[in-house]
């Protein structure tokens, strides 16, 4: 009986510094520079308010996205989405306003516009240098 609980007990602590070890490793890439699978981080991002009520801001992400997702934008925060979405311009499908705004496509499917009840319109195109990559994993924006 004593023998098997030594057994058990030294294979839990076998387990458990491979999870620390595999921890370790995994922690020391991301800080090397890497994003998790999955994730976006905003790597420029320029705002440009010189012409009274209306401000320009140019924003580049960058994204860790998985095998047949691209680098977009959920919520108004770069996200990884269905590259099928890029490709199409069906922009509205990657949900990209807030909470409260209705996406409209702009007429030439360039880019979309977030509209608020209270009349306030965003309008985000992308450049045409996004809508022809096939495999981006760097997605400008322009949002006016």
């Amino acid at each position: 009986m004593q023998s098997g609980v030594k057994t058990l007990s030294a294979g839990g602590g076998a387990s458990l510094c491979c999870l620390l070890l595999l921890w370790l490793i995994y922690s020391h890439l991301l800080r090397e520079g890497q994003l998790a699978v999955g994730t976006c981080e905003i790597v420029m991002l320029n705002r440009d308010s010189s012409v009274p009520r209306r401000t320009i801001a140019r924003q580049t992400a960058r994204c860790a996205c998985r095998r047949g997702q691209i680098a977009g934008t959920t919520r108004a925060r770069p996200a990884c989405v269905d590259a099928r979405i890029v490709r199409s311009r069906q922009w509205c499908e990657m949900a990209p306003c807030l909470e409260g705004e209705v996406c409209s496509l702009l007429f030439n499917r360039s880019g979309w516009t977030c509209t608020r009840g209270s009349g306030r319109i965003k309008t985000v195109t992308a450049p045409l240098s996004v809508l022809h990559a096939s495999n981006a994993s760097e997605l400008p924006m322009l949002q006016r």
